[in-house]
């Protein structure tokens, strides 16, 4: 098992260096679907992504769907974001650096009545990229050795739908409907002697998962929430095309033919959060998040899926002393978060934690504002063949607000 790691670190620190686009952050988006974005709406990125029992009065809240039950009247809210990512991988003996900027989300809200509201959202959901040129490979029962080329891409996307009702001035239900869709990619050649064998393999993903939501206004200071996110199937197919090249010619065995592939299967997640304000200008919001990936009974060449716990702490301040002074409208924040990580390797667990701090810049006389967060973090570790993954994140999130249907008091 340790060698197949050994090779795992090798693979993902010759990919790091040799592949160019922008569309994957971690050397373990090799696992599963790829790796997770965590798209974060509006401040949400600066208090370390904690905010399921944050309600949606000023911004939109991706954590919660219940969220949007508390969105003003007249209101249209509308959020687009982007992140720049500077990594660096570690193993035992190599470091390697890479850089790239990323999509992360586009969405806008508004309220139906005066107790519902809605949502769309479109974001990446994962995204996976490697490659792997000349590496030597011993042939099974043989002293000889073949060499490996691979390359890979592709990722899925994740479009939702919210809507929440506002059952009274305390308690608000909400629903979102997510499509995932996407596909990924996976080139490889392997080389013995004079002959060339291709195996290019395409697999299509898509699936529906429903996530339920909850906030509860205890009283004006103190907001619960709660969201439950129902297991779901992400149904494949895949089609692959076979070729073989050596001294007498080249042969095509199969062309775009079907063949079987296991459907991918999201864990029941279950999340709980609370929102406390300390004199009437300090925010503080905790998270707790459980994933049950033993649940799905799914495994990988290289380690297995394992349950999954998410602790994030975050705190926001804004003096409001003067609300016509502007450096007393400006909010600062800061959070932490730790994660233990859904994949064990070698009996290693591959965890995250990352420190924040950032600044949302508010822009004329509505809730509209420019957000902007720095984050540390790292995963995994160094050691029995593990990649530790240290990285810097710059965030930029715009998000803007629009009065609907309101006269005018002077013409």
């Amino acid at each position: 098992m340790k060698n197949k790691i050994a090779l795992l670190s090798l693979f993902v620190l010759m990919s790091v260096t040799s592949f160019s686009q922008s569309i994957s952050s971690s050397p373990y988006s090799l696992y599963g679907l790829g790796s997770l974005y965590d798209a974060d709406f509006g401040s949400l990125s600066s208090i370390g992504s904690s905010g399921i029992a944050l309600p949606s009065s000023q911004f939109i809240n991706n954590l919660n769907p219940a969220s949007l039950g508390f969105m003003s009247q007249n209101h249209f809210l509308f959020d687009v974001g982007g992140k720049a990512i500077a990594s660096t991988y570690q193993n035992n003996s190599k470091s390697e650096s890479r850089n790239n900027v990323q999509f992360s989300h586009i969405a806008f809200a508004f309220p139906i009545t005066q107790k519902s509201a809605f949502s769309v959202a479109l974001r990446p959901y994962s995204s996976a990229a490697f490659k792997i040129a000349n590496l030597k490979l011993p042939i099974e029962n043989s002293n000889n050795t073949y060499n490996l080329d691979v390359t890979g891409s592709g990722g899925l996307n994740n479009f939702d739908f919210s809507y929440a009702y506002k059952i009274n001035k305390r308690l608000s239900l909400g629903l979102s409907a997510a499509l995932l869709f996407g596909n990924t990619t996976d080139d490889r050649y392997y080389t013995i002697s004079s002959s060339v064998t291709n195996i290019y393999k395409k697999t299509d993903y898509n699936g529906f998962r429903p996530t339920l939501g909850v906030q509860y206004q205890i009283d004006s200071t103190l907001t619960i929430g709660s969201t439950f996110k129902s297991p779901s199937r992400v149904k494949a197919s895949k089609v692959q095309t076979v070729t073989i090249a050596g001294n007498s010619g080249t042969i095509v065995t199969d062309s775009n033919v079907a063949s079987d592939v296991d459907d991918y299967y999201l864990p029941t997640e279950i999340g709980v959060g609370i929102s406390k304000v300390f004199k009437n200008n300090i925010n503080m919001t905790f998270d707790y998040e459980k994933s049950l990936w033993n649940d799905t009974k799914q495994s990988e060449l290289y380690g297995d899926f394992v349950n999954q716990d998410r602790f994030a702490l975050g705190f926001s301040y804004r003096s409001k002393k003067n609300v016509r002074k502007y450096a007393d409208r400006i909010q600062y924040a800061t959070g932490i978060s730790y994660d233990t990580g859904y994949l064990e390797v070698d009996s290693q667990r591959i965890n995250n934690m990352s420190f924040s701090v950032g600044v949302s810049l508010p822009l004329e006389n509505t809730f509209s504002a420019l957000n902007i967060s720095y984050s540390y973090g790292q995963k995994g570790r160094i050691g029995d063949g593990l990649i530790k993954e240290n990285y810097h994140k710059l965030t930029l999130n715009l998000s803007l607000d629009g009065i609907w249907f309101v006269k005018r008091k002077i013409d």
